[in-house]
């Protein structure tokens, strides 16, 4: 077995392993685990990166683990394709660049970054598991490091916001696992290639081993719109990501729902297959119909709000339901726009979302009148946000018109015009509340009223505002320091890494505009094999 085969099954056990080294140290010395997390995630990224490399040259690595191969249909394997190791460099990236946020403003307890690395080797196992019920394990070690990541923001809305994700969440896991039973009872394989070829003969066999695939994907199906937050099945994600302190959001927010979103296009095209979606009745009408309302809807509850994570929160419901729909659509143009979204809206939402935390540390802002005045007083974050913002619309040259052009066309190509102005409306109304924000930042003056709190209160990481009476050395619940007073609201609670990974993330969302040609190249032995 070569080096190149040993990557995928090193890359899933490697972050699994070393969660309990903050742990063991923690027990001798403090606050070691950004170090542990810090390395750990600098050699996933760099590893990662060079299996794209061999998988976009020689084609997809396999490893076979526990010696079960795949002829029986149920052996254990990991599967890095052109698909695959795109969301694996994306995971690994944003894990190791979002630690830029974490050293300085949190949380920093040693078991904090445990369940970080728990959670990058969750996402890694969605991304490249082979098989449907080892999908349902890494769903589940993902969900566990959330709902822990999520529940160590300061105040009790936090842990409110996390236990409605663990039930919501061991909901959707639960739908998804009775499909696997479903598709288990049909075809007696869990291996997805296997899978994939015993579905279509499975079909053509009766009615009964038929309505047993329809049961099947529709359990499936439900349990990952709850898991993508569609709506109305979306109702944790603006409270999770709105309560989570500022150094998780974005690593939850580009990351969760997005390999989430992966793992129903994987199990889509992969397993069902082309020709069982477009056989069935109805059922790409009602993929299309859930992804569509979902973009009207949750682009329509982000004009509404308030509070700038839970209108990045709703935003993410649209743009989630963009894929969706273009799933739906069962096109090769459609798909590679589903994907090439996918990408996008995780690197814009990572930047938003350091954003934002950027902003509430260096200038006590957490609402969208708060941000009055911004680009007078905080130039640099005000620009990187109007431009990630910029790109979230879609207007080009940015990754995110390239995602939304290729959905467009493919839903000309289906002739499925609805799609098509649904397209076109989410365009709009991500305009409307990305507008309020950048009219605020630029062409509204601070007043009085919509100043944010000076130095008497202080913006938590988990979202709260509570009296400044604590020192800055004084220790945090999270085995962190507090950000006193004297700090936060001001230019110096900002670390230069911040603003580097901020503006990095902004320069990157208008570099990959330019891409559309190679993600095109990179993604097209994927997306051929899909559709032939």
């Amino acid at each position: 077995m070569s080096s190149v085969e040993l990557l995928p099954a090193l890359l899933v056990a490697i972050p699994i392993l070393f969660a309990a080294v903050p742990i063991v140290l923690g027990l001798r010395y403090d606050r070691t685990g950004w170090s542990v997390a810090a390395v750990t995630t600098v050699g996933l990224a760099a590893a990662t990166i060079a299996l794209a490399s061999a998988v976009y040259a020689d084609g997809q690595v396999v490893h076979v683990l526990g010696g079960w191969g795949e002829p029986q249909g149920i052996g254990i394997e990991l599967v890095a394709d052109e698909f695959s190791t795109l969301i694996a460099v994306l995971v690994t990236v944003t894990a190791a660049a979002v630690l830029a946020y974490t050293r300085i403003g949190g949380p920093r307890g040693n078991t904090f970054y445990a369940g970080y690395l728990l959670l990058v080797g969750g996402l890694l196992g969605l991304s490249m598991t082979g098989d449907v019920f080892n999908m349902f394990v890494f769903l589940e070690i993902v969900g566990l490091a959330t709902y822990a990541m999520i529940s160590s923001g300061d105040g009790p809305e936090s842990a409110v916001a996390a236990l409605k994700y663990l039930i919501l969440g061991t909901v959707g896991a639960s739908l998804y696992l009775i499909g696997v039973g479903f598709l288990f009872m049909a075809t007696g394989a869990l291996n997805m290639q296997v899978l994939g070829e015993a579905i279509p003969q499975v079909a053509e066999a009766g009615e009964s081993d038929l309505t047993l695939l329809h049961a099947a994907f529709a359990f499936i199906f439900v349990g990952f719109a709850l898991k993508v937050a569609q709506w109305p099945l979306h109702t944790w994600q603006p409270d999770a990501y709105q309560h989570a302190p500022d150094g998780v959001t974005p690593v939850i927010a580009a990351l969760v729902s997005t390999v989430s979103a992966y793992a129903l296009g994987r199990v889509m095209f992969t397993v069902f297959g082309v020709d069982f979606l477009v056989a069935t009745p109805y059922l790409t009408e009602i993929v299309v119909a859930v992804g569509s309302i979902s973009v009207l809807a949750g682009s329509t509850l982000a004009v509404i709000q308030a509070d700038v994570k839970r209108m990045f929160a709703y935003s993410s419901v649209s743009q989630f339901g963009l894929v969706v729909a273009a799933y739906g659509l069962v096109t090769e143009t459609a798909l590679l726009g589903a994907i090439v979204h996918l990408i996008g809206h995780g690197l814009m939402k990572a930047g938003l979302f350091v954003a934002a935390g950027v902003i509430a540390l260096g200038y006590g802002a957490r609402t969208v009148d708060e941000y009055a005045g911004l680009a007078d007083r905080r130039p640099v974050p005000a620009a990187a946000t109007a431009v990630l913002l910029i790109a979230l619309i879609g207007i080009p040259p940015s990754v995110g018109f390239i995602g939304k052009w290729y959905i467009a066309v493919g839903s000309v190509q289906a002739e499925m015009w609805p799609v098509a102005a649904v397209v076109f409306l989410s365009t709009m109304l991500t305009l409307a509340y990305a507008a309020r924000l950048l009219e605020k930042m630029y062409f509204t003056p601070a007043s009085a009223l919509e100043s944010p709190h000076g130095p008497g209160a202080v913006a938590t990481d988990g979202g709260e505002r509570t009296e400044g009476s604590r020192s800055s050395s004084e220790p945090r619940s999270d085995g962190g320091i507090l950000v006193g007073s004297s700090r936060r609201g001001s230019p110096d609670a900002v670390s230069f890494g911040m603003l580097a990974l901020l503006v990095s993330t902004a320069v990157l969302a208008v570099v990959l505009g330019f891409a559309g040609g190679t993600f095109a190249d990179l993604l097209e032995p994927f997306v051929t094999e899909v559709f032939n």
